[in-house]
């Protein structure tokens, strides 16, 4: 990890169970914009469309672009089918999007690939290094790397919308002292 001079709060909520923790992102983030808070990032879905086996997508908060990580091997195929550069695209949306002012990022989880260094590492460094407040899963299988990854920066949040709002209160409480104390450095 790299040291910031000022920590950057991130919500790390528990994804054993997947599919609701993505969904109280989507709410979360749609209850932050109905207060004018610049909402950005990616939450992880499935699609069923005529598929054997959903296919994981990244959707984006703003908008109904998608990012479809798997991809069609064809029948029999044993290999990975994450679909890598569909991933980068991801990630380079988010890291725009942390550069372009964002109030908070969702960055729909931290597993296996960000475990190993890759997937959306990038995103969750271009949302440190911007001091923006970042909401994510984190999967109970790679804990002990996402610590090594978030150090003190991360608090584990319970996975319900009043536990998120009293997380944002904090996190904005911090941020204001923050900016005040860079304006009056004396």
């Amino acid at each position: 990890m790299f040291p910031l001079a000022y920590p950057v709060p991130i919500a790390a909520l528990p994804s054993e169970h997947e599919v609701d923790v993505q969904d109280l992102m989507r709410q979360f983030a749609r209850l932050l914009s109905r207060e004018s808070i610049l909402v950005s990032g990616v939450t992880q879905d499935r699609e069923y469309k005529g598929a054997l086996k959903p296919k994981i997508i990244l959707r984006d908060i703003n908008s109904s672009h998608t990012y479809a990580l798997s991809q069609d091997l064809g029948p029999g195929s044993v290999a990975c089918n994450l679909d890598t550069s569909e991933l980068a695209l991801a990630c380079g949306a988010i890291e725009k999007s942390a550069q372009s002012g964002a109030g908070v990022i969702f960055i729909s989880k931290f597993s296996k690939q960000e475990a190993s260094g890759y997937g959306l590492c990038d995103a969750f460094r271009s949302a440190m290094l911007a001091r923006i407040p970042v909401v994510t899963a984190v999967s109970p299988h790679y804990k002990d790397e996402w610590r090594q990854f978030s150090g003190a920066l991360s608090e584990d949040i319970s996975p319900t919308i009043p536990a998120l709002k009293e997380w944002w209160l904090r996190a904005q409480s911090h941020l204001n002292s923050q900016q005040m104390n860079e304006a009056n450095p004396y």
